[in-house]
């Protein structure tokens, strides 16, 4: 029998076990509302903003929690996205520029917007001038020919990082010490190095080259990153490169053109070097050692080295300069190929599934793997004593890796395709649906395998993107690596990506840099199955490729409301996948839109490419057109 509780001598009546869950449910409502009507007047107010203004607002403060933390916080308050910057837009691309791009795995974080990445700042180009004068009367042919070694120069700087500018006696007439320098009696070879030094004078100083001498060194040579820095404190030279490079200030620039003018030798001197007096109190230069990374083919080494070439350009001077451009384009493409000894890798997630989606890929590396016509095949360029010259009958070693692997010995070509191409091909499914992309579908599923073997199988997804974009962008990644959109093509630009004119398919090199888009009657064939690459694609995934790629790419192009639902579902599901496939080609579209604008603005002072004036000036010609190149 239960006890009866007795209250001041007076029993109390039960409790039903229902009315009892009633009262406690009640004190729970009660402590409720009493603890949010209560608790804001315990938490101290931010400083009053009365002296200000007549309305009175508090400014929350939110003390410790990191970035991320606020990032993911319901109630934290909006904010504005970063301000929209120069050029930084292409097409549906866009991109926005910031030291925190290797810190934060997704660009949004930053950018409050899906679709627009988050890049490294942009490198300030130093620029790198030449002098050619257009004044000089020659025919045709020779126009030609220089302007298409003029087009080797510019192609090969600007892969180093460099603005090559080839300046003209336009910049030297701009030149305050012009009108002086007109009254001085001098020899014809002297008055045409003296209106190349004031060109360079009145544009500020910095590097002076002549259109012979290239770079043929690893981008982190010690020389060449110094050149990029763009700061020269003295006015140096090089030993035996003669007067193929000077860097310096202006100030010491003006001091040597003003000791040739007032030189006593002006009348038989043949350049500003010889012209300077053998007594003056101090040598205006500083001398560097031999540079090991820098090519000079000026007339003492063609004589020495390339006696064929020497003797055409005696003999026909428009068909030697077309030999020596020949070879030193030949000589860049030996100088990249011995930067890679263990070759090219073409990155081939999911062997049996994508062997069209890398097709384009695998075409350009064999591309890379050919000679390059040359007018002597077995040569060596003048600044390395020996290296390994191309030989047609043993191409370098083109493989086809599912796994990224980051070796400075190998170059990498990848083919960042968009999360649902990836996950059509991989499963070989010609629809998806969301159901499907939940439950069956593994997250991530590219960059998860590409970055298996570099950072193993227990590694979120957050690492594999920070890890993949250095692999992009980071110093000295570009030298390395190219990494293009399964969705597109090969840019057409991908001679100036080089420095060199990369040979056509099937064939050596032309000179030209347009590249053939292959479409689908023209796809590569598939490469040679290596067992140390994954197991080969059957005869019948390889004719089913085709259509799911192609039907890939519509779904990207596609208007279609349910299809861009779908595709929408598939990129929030592959957070990691969708954010390496935006990085990637925001990285290559900023690259083009810098060098379209380049293009453009040097475009002005060379007459118009193609046009009527460029053409009976000789101007424009070393021009090539971006127009097309995406």
């Amino acid at each position: 029998m239960p006890k009866q509780l007795v209250f001041f001598g007076r029993p109390v009546p039960r409790i039903p076990p229902r009315r009892i869950s009633l009262l406690l449910a009640g004190i729970s409502i009660f402590a409720v509302f009493t603890l949010i009507v209560t608790l804001p007047s315990a938490i101290p107010t931010g400083p009053s903003l009365s002296k200000f203004t007549d309305h009175k607002f508090s400014i929350p403060k939110f003390k410790g929690g990191s970035g991320w933390s606020s990032v993911f916080n319901p109630f934290r308050q909006p904010s504005h996205p970063p301000p929209r910057q120069k050029n930084d837009t292409h097409g549906e691309l866009s991109w926005f520029s910031d030291w925190k791009w290797l810190s934060i795995p997704f660009s949004s974080s930053i950018t409050l917007d899906e679709n627009r990445s988050l890049l490294p700042p942009q490198v300030d180009r130093p620029p790198i001038y030449c002098y050619y004068d257009t004044s000089i009367d020659k025919d045709e042919d020779d126009k030609d020919a220089e302007s298409a070694i003029l087009l080797t120069w510019r192609r090969a700087w600007w892969a180093q990082g460099f603005k090559p500018i080839i300046l003209s006696s336009a910049e030297a007439m701009k030149n305050p010490m012009y009108e002086e320098f007109q009254r001085i009696p001098m020899a014809d070879s002297l008055k045409t190095d003296m209106r190349r030094w004031l060109a360079w004078e009145n544009m500020g100083g910095g590097l002076l080259a002549q259109y012979l001498l290239f770079p043929m060194g690893a981008q982190n040579d010690s020389l060449l990153s110094y050149l990029r820095r763009g700061e020269y404190p003295a006015l140096t030279r090089w030993k035996d490169l003669g007067d193929g490079l000077f860097a310096g200030p202006k100030a010491e620039i003006t001091a040597v053109i003003k000791l040739a003018m007032g030189s006593s030798e002006a009348k038989t001197a043949k350049d500003v070097l010889t012209a300077i007096p053998a007594d003056v109190e101090q040598n205006p230069f500083k001398e560097d050692a031999k540079p090991e990374a820098l090519a000079f083919y000026d007339a003492r080494t063609i004589g020495a080295k390339y006696g064929k070439v020497g003797d055409e350009i005696e003999s026909h001077r428009a068909k030697g300069i077309k030999s020596l451009n020949q070879l030193v384009n030949a000589h860049l493409h030996v100088t990249w190929q011995n930067q890679f000894p263990d070759g090219i890798a073409v990155l081939k997630p999911y062997p049996e599934h994508t062997t069209t989606m890398i097709s384009h890929a695998l075409a350009l590396a064999r591309r890379l793997a050919q000679c390059s016509e040359s007018p002597l095949p077995a040569s060596c360029p003048p600044n390395l004593s020996s290296c390994s010259p191309c030989v047609a009958k043993h191409p370098a070693r083109v493989a086809t890796p599912p796994y990224y692997r980051d070796t400075p010995t190998l170059y990498t070509i990848g083919t960042v395709p968009h999360p649902y191409t990836i996950q059509t091909l991989k499963h070989m499914r010609d629809r998806l649906d969301v159901r499907w992309i939940r439950r069956d579908s593994q997250r991530d599923a590219w960059l998860t395998k590409v970055t298996q073997e570099l950072l193993g199988t227990g590694v979120p997804a957050a690492p594999r993107v920070l890890r993949f974009k250095e692999a992009v962008a980071g110093e000295f990644a570009t030298a390395r690596a190219l990494w293009v959109s399964a969705e597109k093509p090969v840019p057409a630009d991908i001679d100036w990506r080089f420095g060199f004119a990369v040979p056509r398919a099937g064939g050596l090199a032309t000179g030209k840099s347009a590249t053939p888009v292959p479409g689908p009657e023209r796809r590569p064939a598939a490469p040679d199955a290596d067992p140390l690459d994954g197991p080969a694609a059957t005869a019948d995934d390889l004719r089913r490729e085709v259509p799911l790629l192609d039907r890939a790419r519509r779904v990207g192009a596609t208007k279609d409301r349910r299809e861009r639902a779908l595709r929408d579902a598939v990129e929030a599901w592959n957070l990691a996948d969708t954010e390496a496939w935006r990085f990637a080609r925001a990285f290559l579209a900023r690259a083009h839109v810098e060098r379209a604008n380049w293009e453009a603005e040097e475009e002005k002072y060379a007459g118009g490419a193609g046009s009527e004036k460029g053409r009976r000036s000789g101007w424009g010609r070393w021009l090539d057109s971006v127009a097309g190149d995406e």
